[in-house]
């Protein structure tokens, strides 16, 4: 289970073909939102619209068969409570980012 951190994923759409044409992008979207709650196993996943964008870019009946994500993994405080809420935030990988841990380097030498 992923730390607090930020991780990259290649998420597989290619299940997302089976199944009726007509609403292959909503399912790739409910996909990718399933597929991040169970590998970072947190409580709340948040998609950004640049994610959402490209799933619907070329229309509803034909999303990409995948899609290369960063996600971000932030704890927040519950209100009013003692617990810690996992929060995933999804957004596109900009970059030539190998599948995995991502770790940012600050500063000078490493």
């Amino acid at each position: 289970m992923p730390e607090k951190g930020r991780w990259v994923y290649v998420i597989p759409l290619r299940s997302v073909y089976w199944g009726r044409r007509s609403n292959r992008a909503d399912r790739a979207v409910r996909f990718i939102r399933q597929f991040i709650a169970r590998h970072t196993k947190v409580d709340d996943v948040i998609i950004m619209s640049e994610v959402n964008n490209l799933v619907w870019s070329r229309g509803r009946e034909k999303p990409p068969r995948r899609v290369k994500v960063v996600v971000d993994i932030v704890e927040e405080k519950v209100e009013g409570g003692e617990g810690v809420r996992r929060i995933a935030k999804v957004r596109l990988a900009a970059g030539k980012f190998k599948p995995g841990s991502l770790e940012v380097k600050v500063g000078g030498k490493t």
